[in-house]
């Protein structure tokens, strides 16, 4: 009998702990919803109004270089300068949880001045280190111990992300897919959930519509279909290693030539804006236009993605801000609306299918990529972007847009080898 009442008092503080925690982390997803995702609404608004002003008054590409002055002397003034900005972010997770305050505001300026003059950048890689920041100040407004700063963190990030593309279930997939590839931490779901859902619902009180696309020629799975889908998932996973490789080696041997901060950005934002006279203003900014036209219309020109990987290397090189995620995007539906054709595929949809491909390939992050598949396109043709992403994952190897993040099993063999990306 006594043994019972024991047992059963262990179960009741077992159930009340379990309670307690579900609650608090209930009320820190709130909190993060709130200051995490109306930082990341206020970003997401600030974005689209620098690319909309810049659109109308063309002149504003010549200032680029002075953007790129007043970035390098604000990162200086933050002291941000020698912080590798997402890579930080991941770092900070698997250690301490602490990223600078300063990060925030910094980010968030010097991706908006990038954007309003024209630097070929995109935003989700900015919100993961908008999201880190915040998070980790709320974590350390709340004392939060080490273990729950990592997953207040990673709440961070995924309202920031949901906030800027509205795919609130890649975001939580995302964020803690990326990290270590391998290993998910699974004490993070409820929390991230709760935090991006809030900050979606935030999104629709502010009338700020998610991205998503109506396709209209998705083939039936036959064994032709399934053979040019797999064609398709190795060209697009060499055009993910050739991405990774120029982010990576473009930026170090620009940091090798030019080693002045200062003079690194006056000479890159000069690049840009020749080249933008030279080749029009097709890969200035996100470039969400050019996305738009060759998943919907099937039309893109077959040099773009290569443009665009030129562009983007250039301005995160020379030292101007923002996200790689989506010229990926932009990389990967140009390249897929081009080569489509050549396996017998529609381009729009080739365009789709080479979205999510790149996006695999470059981050390592297959079921984020396929959580993103249906979230834009909807559950048609999900097992092509199924097959897409599990041959990009595969193919692509150790690279990755990010150094830090961590390869801890093999992708061939269920081997532990705990290794960093290239």
């Amino acid at each position: 009998m006594n043994i019972n009442k024991e047992y059963a008092a262990e179960e009741i503080k077992s159930a009340l702990h379990y309670a307690v925690v579900f609650f608090k982390w209930l009320l820190l997803s709130l909190a993060t919803a709130i200051v995490c995702g109306g930082a990341g609404c206020l970003f997401h608004l600030l974005i689209e109004k620098a690319t909309e002003l810049r659109e109308v008054h063309g002149f504003i590409l010549y200032f680029l270089p002075l953007g790129g002055v007043i970035i390098a002397a604000l990162y200086h003034l933050f002291k941000l300068e020698k912080i590798d900005g997402t890579n930080y972010v991941i770092d900070s997770i698997r250690k301490d949880g602490y990223v600078p305050f300063t990060m925030a505001p910094g980010i968030l300026i010097a991706t908006v001045i990038t954007h309003l003059c024209g630097g070929s950048a995109g935003r989700e890689g900015a919100a993961l280190q908008l999201g880190g920041s915040l998070g980790s100040t709320l974590g350390k407004l709340f004392r939060l111990d080490d273990k729950d700063m990592h997953v207040i963190v990673l709440c961070g990030m995924s309202a920031v992300f949901t906030a800027l593309f509205g795919t609130p279930l890649t975001a939580v997939i995302f964020v803690m897919e990326v990290i270590s590839v391998g290993v998910i931490y699974y004490s993070a779901i409820m929390p991230c959930v709760f935090s991006s859902v809030l900050t979606y619902l935030l999104t629709i009180i502010l009338n700020m519509h998610p991205v998503s696309y109506k396709l209209v020629a998705v083939p039936s799975v036959t064994p032709l279909t399934l053979i040019q889908s797999i064609g398709l998932g190795i060209v697009f996973s060499l055009g993910s290693i050739l991405l990774c490789l120029s982010f990576s080696k473009g930026e170090g041997l620009l940091h090798k030539i030019i080693k002045n901060e200062y003079i690194r950005v006056i000479v890159g934002g000069t690049a840009i804006v020749g080249l933008s006279v030279l080749l029009g203003t097709d890969y200035n900014g996100a470039g969400m236009g050019i996305v738009n036209n060759a998943i919907l219309n099937g039309e893109a020109r077959p040099e773009a993605f290569i443009l665009k990987i030129l562009f983007t290397v250039i301005t995160l090189g020379c030292g101007y801000k923002g996200g790689e995620i989506v010229p990926t995007f932009f990389v990967g539906a140009t390249l897929g609306c081009t080569v489509a054709p050549l396996f017998g595929m529609d381009a729009g949809f080739g365009a789709a299918l080479g979205l999510v491909g790149l996006f695999c390939g470059a981050t390592n992050a297959p079921l984020a990529s396929i959580m993103l598949s249906i979230e834009l396109f909807g559950v048609d043709g999900l097992p092509f972007y199924a097959i897409i992403c599990s041959a990009c994952f595969m193919l692509s190897g150790y690279y990755s847009l990010y150094k830090s993040q961590i390869i801890v099993y093999d992708k061939l063999k269920a081997i532990f080898i705990n290794r960093n990306t290239k």
